[in-house]
């Protein structure tokens, strides 16, 4: 079942008992944001809440703005890694901001939240450059995979999958080629289910490939793995 986010969420306690408990899946996408930043800008304090508690659950740091003259004051201190954006802002709508945004070349990928489907505004945005257009109430489990897919070339890997050349991790050249893919799908905050789904192949099979990444790269769990390719 998923979880829909509303304005009624307002604490850790009340998301947590709806099934965001710190479970090692939670842990393991924790350590890999815990330097990301996500600025929500929705004028709606309830939305802007349940994000951020949503995002910090995932690890994230969060900042939100009610008017968009904050979020682009805040732009020139810290440029946010993912920005979500109403599409409705009062006085500047959402796709004037959007492309204000763009327009600064921050380099942020942008999602944009409908109070209620627009499909003609949610075209325009996709051309302007939004990464994608999600309808409230939030589906959370959706939202947070469109977050991790916009950070996953953010990823050090993601070198790997462009073809470029790889970072240099101890016991790398040691890695078969499918060993490879799953360290980047790991590494890209893939469950097992994910990255088998993506490769074709079962979720034990990833399990057994993971087992063997983390046995050439000396690395004793998930979490001591991804420190050693973020900090190689």
């Amino acid at each position: 079942m998923r979880t829909v986010v509303r304005p009624g969420y307002r604490s850790k306690s009340e998301l947590a008992g709806r099934g965001y408990g710190m479970n090692t899946h939670t842990y393991y996408h924790a350590f890999l944001n815990r330097d990301r930043l996500v600025h929500i800008v929705d004028p709606d304090p309830g939305t802007c809440e349940a994000l951020s508690v949503l995002f910090r659950l995932e690890g994230f740091q969060t900042i939100f703005s009610l008017e968009a003259a904050h979020f682009l004051a805040a732009l020139e201190r810290r440029r946010p890694d993912v920005a979500v954006i109403n599409l409705n802002q009062g006085e500047e709508d959402g796709l004037s901001l959007l492309r204000r945004v763009k327009g600064l070349r921050t380099g942020a990928p942008v999602i944009m939240l409908a109070n209620e489907p627009q499909l003609e505004a949610a075209v325009t945005a996709m051309k302007l450059g939004a990464t994608d257009v999600l309808s409230k109430p939030i589906d959370s489990e959706l939202l947070l995979r469109v977050v991790r897919d916009a950070l996953r070339k953010d990823v050090h890997l993601g070198a790997m999958q462009a073809g470029g050349r790889p970072v240099e991790v101890r016991g790398f050249s040691q890695l078969t080629p499918r060993e490879r893919e799953v360290l980047q799908l790991i590494t890209n905050g893939q469950s097992n289910k994910e990255a088998g789904r993506e490769l074709g192949i079962s979720p034990r099979t990833i399990e057994v490939h993971r087992a063997r990444v983390m046995e050439k790269l000396g690395a004793r769990n998930t979490a001591d793995l991804m420190r050693i390719v973020l900090t190689s």
